[in-house]
C-alpha cells in the first residue's frame, strides 16, 4: 500500500524500492498485479497452504487401527501414509493414535543367557495350569510374537 502511495506521488521505482524496503522485482511484479486486478490481487492470501491435516486422524485410520493394532510408531506412519498419502512425523502420529487409545509400551529384556531349568518348572507350574484353564473357558491367555527378539533357544 506504501508503494501505491508513492507511485501516485510519481517516485522513481529505485526510490520507493529503497523506501519501502521491498526488491524492485516484487515492486514491479505487485504494481502490475494491482494494475490488472486491483487491490483484490494484493491481498496477501495467494500463498500455499498445506492441507491441514493435524488433528484427529480420519475416521477410516482410527477404524483400521481398532481392527489393526500397529506393532509399532513406524508401522503406524506407514500405514498412515499408505491409507491417506500423508507422510507425518513419528511424534505427530504418536499424538494421532492418542485419541483412538493406543499408545506405546514399554517392553522387557529377554535375559542373554536363559535358563532351561528354569523354563521347564515355569511351564510346568505356572503356564500348563494356565492355558488348562483357559481352555476351560475360566481364563483369557493372550501370547505375544517374540521370535524376532530371542537370543537364546528356549
Amino acid at each position: 500500500m506504501e508503494a501505491l502511495w508513492l507511485q501516485s506521488q510519481q517516485v522513481a521505482h529505485s526510490e520507493m524500492s529503497r523506501l519501502t524496503g521491498i526488491s524492485s522485482t516484487t515492486l514491479t511484479s505487485s504494481l502490475r498485479a494491482y494494475q490488472e486486478g486491483g487491490l483484490e490481487a494484493l491481498n496477501p492470501g495467494g500463498f500455499y497452504r498445506p492441507p491441514r491435516d493435524v488433528g484427529r486422524p480420519q475416521e477410516t485410520v482410527a477404524a483400521y487401527f481398532r481392527e489393526h493394532p500397529p506393532t509399532s510408531v513406524k508401522h503406524a506412519r506407514a500405514t498412515i501414509a499408505t491409507l491417506t498419502g500423508v507422510r507425518r512425523s513419528p511424534n505427530r502420529v504418536r499424538l494421532c493414535l492418542k485419541p483412538i487409545g493406543l499408545k506405546c509400551r514399554q517392553v522387557g529384556m529377554i535375559p542373554a543367557k536363559a535358563d532351561a531349568e528354569v523354563q521347564d518348572a515355569f511351564k510346568k507350574a505356572a503356564l500348563e495350569p494356565r492355558l488348562e484353564e483357559a481352555q476351560a473357558g475360566h481364563r483369557a491367555v493372550c501370547f505375544v510374537a517374540a521370535a524376532h527378539v530371542v537370543l537364546a533357544p528356549c
